[in-house]
C-alpha cells in the first residue's frame, strides 16, 4: 500500500492522524466498549494534540522539535513505522458494502441491521476463526516492525500486551468484541484453538487477510508457525483480559444495541456488518503507531 497523496507527495503519519474520523461507525463502535477503562481512550486526530498528550508538553517549541523528529523517524525506510502502518491499513482493506460509507454521517440515527441482511454473508465458523489468528499475527507484525525486533518476536510482544498503551488497548478489546464474542461466542478463544492447531501452509493462502499480510512476515519464519506459537499465551492473555475488564458478549451487544437495532438476533450477520462497516484496526492503529513514534522521537528531540 503507498504512502503518497496528491501529485504523489509522500502523505507522513501527521498526515495520517489528522485525517481520522471524529465520528462515523468506527468511532461509535470504539466507544462503546469505553467501559473496559472509562475515559480513558481518546479519539486523538491531531497530530499536534496527540504530541502533547503523549510527552505530557505544552511547550510550543518543545512539540515543534518533538514533531521535527517524528517526522524524520517516520521517514527514514530503515525504521518500521510505515511498514507497521501498512499492515493496520490492509487489515481493514477488505471489500465494502455499496453505499455503506453513507452510514459513516448518521452519527444520531440508530441503524436497522435486518435492512441489510441480503447485502452482507457471513463467513462460517472456521474461516472467521482463521480470520481472527491472523489478525492477532497481524498486531504481532506490526509489533515487531514498530519495534524493530530480530526473529519473531513472540515472547516480547506477549510481555508487552501488559503494558500496552490506551489506543493498543482498546484495538484488542475490539477484536475480541467485534471479532471473537460476536460471531463466535463466549467459547470464542478454544474455537480459534481449534482452528489454529489445523493450520497448515494451504488453508492459510485460502484466507484474503493472509495474503495481504504475508509479505511481512519476517524472513525464515512461517505463517503458520508463527501464529502457532503465538496464539496460545496470546489467548491466556485475551480470556484474562476479558474477565478483569467484563468484556462479554452480552456487554459489547449493550453497547452496540445504542445505535444499532437488531443487535439480539443474527449474531453472525452483526459480526460481518461490524466488519464491512468499521476500520478499527486502521484507525487505532493509526494512533498507536503515531504514539510510538512520539515517544521515541521526545526521548531523542
Amino acid at each position: 500500500m503507498a504512502f503518497f497523496g496528491l501529485f504523489g507527495k509522500a502523505k507522513t503519519i501527521e498526515d495520517y492522524v489528522n485525517k481520522l474520523p471524529s465520528g462515523g461507525m468506527t468511532v461509535r463502535a470504539l466507544r462503546t466498549l469505553d467501559f473496559i477503562a472509562p475515559g480513558e481512550w481518546e479519539n486523538i486526530n491531531n497530530f499536534d494534540t496527540l504530541i502533547k498528550k503523549v510527552t505530557r508538553e505544552s511547550d510550543p517549541v518543545f512539540v515543534a522539535d518533538v514533531k521535527k523528529q517524528a517526522l524524520k523517524l517516520w521517514s527514514d525506510k530503515k525504521e518500521g513505522y510505515q511498514k507497521a502502518l501498512d499492515i493496520y491499513q490492509r487489515v481493514d482493506a477488505s471489500d465494502k458494502i455499496l453505499g455503506l460509507a453513507a452510514l459513516a454521517d448518521k452519527a444520531g440515527d440508530k441503524i436497522n441491521l435486518l435492512s441489510f441482511l441480503d447485502k452482507i454473508t457471513p463467513e462460517a465458523d472456521t474461516s472467521q476463526s482463521i480470520d481472527f489468528a491472523v489478525k492477532v499475527l497481524s498486531e504481532l507484525l506490526a509489533f515487531i516492525k514498530v519495534n524493530g525486533l530480530p526473529g519473531d518476536g513472540v515472547v516480547d510482544f506477549v510481555k508487552a500486551l501488559n503494558e500496552y498503551g490506551k489506543d493498543s488497548q482498546m484495538r484488542m478489546a475490539a477484536l475480541i468484541a467485534f471479532d471473537g464474542l460476536i460471531p463466535l461466542g463466549p467459547d470464542f478463544l478454544n474455537k480459534a484453538s481449534d482452528s489454529v492447531k489445523k493450520l497448515g501452509p494451504s488453508s492459510l493462502e485460502q484466507n484474503s487477510l493472509f495474503s495481504r499480510v504475508k509479505g511481512f512476515i519476517p524472513e525464515g519464519q512461517g505463517g503458520a508457525g508463527m501464529i502457532q506459537k503465538a496464539f496460545g499465551p496470546v489467548a491466556s492473555w485475551m480470556e484474562n483480559f476479558a474477565a478483569s475488564k467484563n468484556l462479554t458478549r452480552e456487554s459489547t451487544l449493550h453497547g452496540l444495541s445504542q445505535f444499532i437495532d437488531g443487535t439480539d438476533s443474527k449474531l453472525d450477520y452483526l459480526g460481518a456488518f461490524i466488519d464491512v462497516t468499521t476500520k478499527y484496526f486502521e484507525h487505532t492503529g493509526t494512533q498507536s503507531v503515531a504514539s510510538r513514534l512520539i515517544e521515541r522521537a521526545g526521548n531523542e528531540a
